[in-house]
């Protein structure tokens, strides 16, 4: 089940989706570690990374010489998209994926970030516009993520990966909804499948994969050549190893517990505060925190202390009591 886009093998076809705030450079370095075909960065802003602007390119930082990270654009401008490719690429990133998925109102928008991420999918010339900008501007692999569609009405990701095939594209990741279902219900696994028979390039099904029995549902209903784990990582860096191990007999993880858990989460903690700063890595990691506490049972009271806590040194020495007395990973699984 090995996929490969030009000289690159992405092995095993399990990977982990780009999710802003969330797969930024310590979270992908963890679950990279425990292992994955694909991890993906958060979405950039094109025109940001352009100009320059730190932040948008210290989220594209993983993408550069590693072979098993993609950099995720977003724009609708072809001209700043294509130079922020042409950016990466410079700097050693081995694949560009453009965003057509995100559902979020400030991207959709036109009063927001001028109608980017899934908002594009009601305007398909202009999608194609943006690929063939793309496409035509490095030399690396183009990827694309969008959904089923705007709406029920419109289910037109077929039409979009045929042409996005045509223009160059070399794989296309599809989550299970629309834009307007934004995560609500239950991904339309086999909705996909249209998408499978409409191209030739590798089709990923995303949208609820948490674990490997809905990995293995999602393939068999979307026909997909692998799956992109989203929300079923959080907490849970290692599922994407797990659901691997099911899927193509690659080597299980060892699912840390206790202390091994305290020390992931400590070594995590730490990596945030040194790529942010004490202060704003303090505030990014709460989330994190959080559901590590949640995935492994920790006390609520404990929690909910952590989570309140402005010294970066007082949060350690309370996570490793909290941590190491848990009694291990829940069987709760989260929506991808």
């Amino acid at each position: 089940m090995t996929i490969a886009l030009a000289d690159l093998r992405l092995d095993p076809p399990v990977f982990l989706a780009p999710l802003a705030g969330i797969t930024d450079l310590p979270f992908r370095r963890v679950v990279a570690g425990f292992g994955a075909g694909l991890v993906v960065s958060e979405m950039i802003a094109s025109q940001e990374v352009v100009q320059g602007r730190p932040l948008a390119r210290a989220k594209a930082e993983l993408g550069f010489g590693e072979a098993a990270t993609s950099v995720q654009l977003a724009g609708r401008d072809p001209w700043w998209l294509a130079e922020a490719a042409r950016w990466c690429e410079g700097q050693g990133a081995r694949i560009i994926d453009i965003n057509m998925g995100c559902p979020a109102k400030k991207v959709t928008s036109s009063s927001g970030n001028g109608a980017c991420g899934s908002a594009l999918m009601r305007e398909p010339d202009l999608a194609l516009r943006l690929i063939e900008a793309v496409t035509g501007a490095v030399s690396v692999p183009v990827t694309l993520k969008m959904r089923l569609g705007w709406d029920d009405d419109s289910h037109n990701a077929p039409e979009i990966a045929a042409r996005a095939e045509a223009a160059g594209v070399r794989m296309v990741v599809i989550h299970g909804r629309t834009r307007c279902q934004f995560y609500k219900g239950q991904a339309n696994w086999a909705a996909i499948r249209p998408v499978v028979q409409a191209v030739s390039i590798p089709v990923i099904a995303n949208g609820d994969i948490v674990d490997a029995a809905s990995a293995r549902a999602a393939l068999a209903q979307s026909g997909a050549a692998g799956v992109m784990v989203g929300r079923g990582a959080q907490g849970r860096p290692w599922a994407l190893a797990e659901i691997a191990a099911d899927l193509v007999a690659a080597p299980a993880p060892q699912v840390p517990k206790g202390a091994a858990l305290a020390d992931l989460v400590e070594g995590h903690y730490q990596a945030m505060l040194g790529f942010y700063g004490a202060d704003l890595g303090l505030r990014v990691a709460r989330k994190h925190l959080g559901w590590y506490l949640d995935e492994a049972g920790a006390d609520p009271a404990a929690r909910a202390r952590i989570l309140t806590l402005t010294d970066p040194a007082a949060v350690i020495a309370a996570l490793r009591p909290a941590l190491g007395d848990a009694p291990g990973p829940s069987d709760e699984r989260r929506a991808a």
